[in-house]
């Protein structure tokens, strides 16, 4: 077991040592700052809590006096477009300390859809840990929505740094996230009979155009997505297929869960996001679909003539290496234990299915495991699903057992009621299945 070594308060030229932690003067030379006052916080009973600045990215770290020599590093999602860095604490944070796990989170020296700084700069923080703390025995990576796309990036980029990955609700499927926002938005213009256009007009025209919709796929008095129009029963419908295919709960998230009605709104400009060098948004081969018969209707044709096509620019996307939307292979080296909700929305189960059929072309299936909760939500585990599956991962890097999954490739086993059922452990209200 290692010893942390105390620190003293003293006052010095460029800052302040507070107990157990550095603040360093300063903020990145950039539009974007940490608020050095909203690092500190108060460390769990029988740990030591660090804060400050590292490469222009703020981190915290805490360390429980029983440190068991593990290390988890924590990716945190999407922050927006805001010139403000923060910090976030895993959300599974009393677990690990009471069990003797250290973790280490950074803020990334930027915002937006920077999944290049999340990796360069998580795996900056892991390196730093050594000096602040001790070198690990193991170092585990998880991360929520964008930070699972920096931990499945993350443990490709640096394949002999890590020993075990949880990512969470995770875009394990990079630019294809994008895809999937441009097509649910133009299919549903194509439903709504409005004439589509892309790059996507600026606002209040864009407005304009989701208030249309929203009033076509709406039937009163709730109206979208609430209460849904014959039209927008066909838009729920090819939104099934276009997620992740036929799945319990998948009317109650179209309807309730938020997101559905969030994602039409969302202004796509001209695809590159503010991140990428070009357009990374494509849906010419995407195939619209009203069931699950790969063989197409004519309503189906119809359909699918409709819809506006749009090919991504040769510089929107790049296959290998950490520019633009960094791209995931599928190629791991090291347990992962992908978590995800089945009504997911924002980031669909598609995501999922994508990463899965990836991992299989590369052979490396016996490393990856997938789980799914029945939830509607984005990231809407409980902190004791989340828990257990970063436990069972652990028992795998260490006994290497591999724990049990969910198959979500086979269409008949992801449309079974009871999908989802086997790491569900609290009954959400909306879900009537007796999964117990």
């Amino acid at each position: 077991m290692k010893r942390l070594m105390s620190i003293t308060v003293i006052t010095i030229l460029f800052g302040v040592f507070f107990f157990g932690h550095v603040a360093l003067a300063g903020n990145p030379p950039s539009d974007y700052f940490v608020d050095e006052t909203k690092l500190p916080f108060d460390p769990s009973p029988g740990a030591k809590a660090y804060w400050g600045i590292h490469k222009n990215a703020g981190y915290r770290v805490e360390v429980p006096e029983n440190w068991n020599g593990d290390l988890v590093l924590y990716c945190h999602g999407y922050r927006g477009t805001g010139a403000e860095l923060t910090v976030s604490d895993p959300s599974i944070r009393d677990f690990l300390i009471t069990n003797g796990y250290a973790w280490a989170a950074s803020s990334y020296s930027t915002n937006k859809y920077d999944v290049a700084a999340g990796v360069k700069d998580t795996h900056a923080l892991g390196k730093f840990f050594n000096g602040l703390v001790g070198k690990p025995n193991r170092v585990y990576v998880i991360g929520h929505s964008m930070g699972g796309h920096v931990t499945a990036k993350i443990i490709e980029q640096y394949p002999k740094a890590y020993d075990g990955a949880l990512p969470m609700c995770g875009v394990m499927g990079d630019t294809e996230l994008y895809d999937y926002f441009l097509s649910y938005q133009l299919v549903a213009q194509a439903i709504a009979g409005i004439d589509a256009q892309f790059p996507s007009p600026a606002d209040p025209e864009w407005n304009a155009i989701v208030d249309e919709m929203r009033e076509t796929f709406g039937s009163d008095p709730a109206g979208f997505p609430y209460s849904l129009s014959p039209a927008g029963e066909k838009l729920r419908t090819v939104t099934m297929y276009l997620s992740g295919g036929e799945r319990p709960l998948f009317d109650h998230a179209f309807s309730y869960g938020f997101y559905a009605n969030y994602v039409l709104g969302i202004n796509l400009g001209d695809g590159t996001r503010d991140i990428a060098a070009g357009n990374m948004m494509e849906n010419i081969d995407t195939i619209y679909q009203l069931d699950g018969n790969s063989e197409l209707t004519p309503e189906e044709e119809e359909l699918n003539a409709m819809v506006l096509r749009v090919e991504s620019d040769p510089q929107g996307k790049h296959p290998n290496g950490l520019a633009n939307i960094p791209p995931v292979a599928g190629d791991p080296t090291i347990p992962v234990l992908s978590l995800h909700t089945i009504g997911d929305m924002y980031v669909p189960l598609l995501m999922q299915q994508i990463y899965a059929k990836r991992v299989i072309d590369n052979g490396k299936a016996d490393l990856v495991v997938f789980r799914v909760v029945r939830d509607v939500g984005h990231c809407g585990f409980t902190t004791e699903e989340q828990e257990i599956a970063f436990w069972d991962l652990v028992m795998w890097v260490e006994n290497g057992v591999k724990p049990s999954g969910d198959d979500l490739l086979t269409p008949s086993v992801v449309a079974d009621p009871g999908f989802g059922c086997t790491f569900t452990t609290s009954q959400r209200g909306y879900d009537s299945y007796p999964c117990q």
